[in-house]
């Protein structure tokens, strides 16, 4: 804990997102912080490799992450992306786990890393870590399984169309900012950057989003989900 005691400013920020993330009074976020140890990775740098066998947790305290699979075809598939208060790694096993992604930096993150088994030792001790982490998987599992779904289920461009609009509808106002890249947005979704490109340049000749240098608002969500196919 020498690096969080270094670092007035982020220890106060861990305790914050630890407490918010565990709905945990500060007293258990403090004993998550006693056993952790603060560390930093470069945008870019791996975090987990896949094919690791693993026995940490990293809690993330800042910046972005984003776990990648690579095909036999060398095709890379996005599983997961994460951000402060998310946990990469072992979550609460008493054994190493193997990893089946690699975990790249999205740019600098600082997170504080835990001994998987005793992460499962705090979740035994306080209930209120055991239900997040639950809440965690659960949360992973519905989002994997609706990425599965629409792989199956919808054609490239009907599985662009349904990224916007649930990005949209993350904002009241059904406004994407900063507007997606395309090549971001294609990878979300197993497409090319081509076909994102052409999808979106589509909606928005029919007026159902509208473009700004930052940002991009959907203006008709029901004619959107309707292409949804």
């Amino acid at each position: 804990m020498d690096g969080i005691q270094a670092d007035h400013g982020l220890e106060e920020a861990a305790r914050a997102i630890i407490t918010q993330t565990f709905s945990c009074s500060s007293d258990v976020a403090e004993a998550v912080m006693r056993r952790g140890r603060l560390c930093s990775f470069e945008e870019q740098a791996t975090i987990v490799r896949q094919g690791d066998w693993l026995a940490l947790a990293y809690f993330l305290l800042l910046g972005r992450a984003r776990a990648l699979l690579y095909s036999v075809e060398g095709q890379i598939v996005l599983l997961h992306d994460y951000g402060p208060g998310d946990i990469i790694g072992a979550l609460a096993e008493k054994d190493p786990v193997f990893q089946d992604a690699d975990v790249v930096a999205q740019d600098m993150v600082r997170a504080l890393s835990v001994e998987s088994s005793e992460m499962a030792l705090l979740a035994q001790q306080h209930g209120c870590i055991g239900l997040a982490l639950s809440s965690i998987l659960l949360r992973r599992l519905r989002q994997t399984t609706a990425r599965m779904f629409e792989r199956a289920a919808l054609s490239a461009v009907g599985r662009v169309y349904a990224e916007l609009l649930r990005e949209a509808r993350r904002a009241p106002d059904l406004r994407i900012s900063p507007a997606p890249v395309f090549s971001e947005l294609a990878l979300r979704v197993s497409t090319t950057r081509e076909t994102a490109s052409r999808a979106v340049n589509a909606l928005e000749r029919r007026g159902i989003i509208r473009r700004d240098p930052t940002s991009l608002t959907v203006v008709a969500p029901r004619a959107l989900e309707e292409l949804i196919i």
